[in-house]
């Protein structure tokens, strides 16, 4: 089963070439660790995002493996440089055939 969330990007719409640019991103999930259990003293399966990648037109520029410790929510801020108009991607993937994807565009002056 294939799920999907909200997810939010911030980055500027414009940049000037070779400057540090801020990328936020945030996608919506409850992330159980696999840890807990219910009121009947089951377990409740680990429902986790496992990947978080971000690509600058086709070029990776920042990646993260996740764990059972990260809380809901997971949010990402990181720096690239503005090499070239085009298209950040971004994308999820975790548990339970999870992915979640964004798409974002900039353009370099």
């Amino acid at each position: 089963m294939s799920r999907t969330s909200r997810t939010l990007v911030t980055i500027p719409q414009t940049a000037k070439k070779d400057e540090i640019i801020d990328i936020r991103v945030l996608v919506q999930h409850d992330m159980e660790s696999g840890f807990r259990h219910d009121q009947q003293g089951r377990r409740i399966d680990r429902d986790i995002i496992r990947e978080f990648v971000c690509t600058y037109n086709g070029t990776e520029v920042f990646r993260a493996d996740l764990h059972p410790g990260v809380g809901a929510n997971p949010m990402f801020v990181f720096s690239t440089i503005a090499v070239e108009s085009g298209t950040l991607e971004f994308k999820w993937t975790g548990d339970n055939d999870y992915a979640a994807f964004a798409t974002s565009k900039i353009t370099v002056l």
